[in-house]
């Protein structure tokens, strides 16, 4: 069971891409011998991935104008919306089981992930 379970953290926390070229991500919970271990873990890779974000949107709110910062707020509310909503859509396969916690934080630190890669690329263009 561990096995397949490891298999299946493996293929979820791998799924990231980059300009279409798929990135190798170091198996993020090496030590985990239960699923409440997993399931912390995940946890914790969603809090750090939310911590960066967080930094990456204030450093990008200072490049902007007032109307511009105004506008990002907006799009990054809606973004946080979708994405939990996406996640326990997700997550929700699985609602009643013990692996629900992991798929769930998995699926935010990924998307999260994603869209603090999305920020850094505007942060990228308008320091050119």
């Amino acid at each position: 069971m561990k096995v397949v379970l490891a298999s299946f953290l493996l293929f979820i926390t791998a799924g990231a891409y980059s300009a279409g070229q798929p990135q190798k991500k170091s198996e993020p919970c090496p030590n985990a011998q239960s699923q409440a271990e997993m399931n912390d873990c995940a946890g914790r890779e969603y809090k750090k991935a939310d911590a960066e974000l967080n930094q990456v949107y204030q450093k990008l709110g200072t490049m902007l104008e007032a109307d511009e910062k105004a506008q990002l707020k907006a799009v990054e509310m809606t973004w946080l919306k979708y994405r939990d909503a996406n996640c326990d859509f997700v997550a929700d396969q699985y609602k009643g089981g013990s692996i629900r916690p992991m798929i769930l934080g998995f699926c935010l630190a990924d998307m999260t992930h994603n869209r603090t890669n999305e920020l850094k690329d505007q942060i990228k263009d308008r320091s050119n």
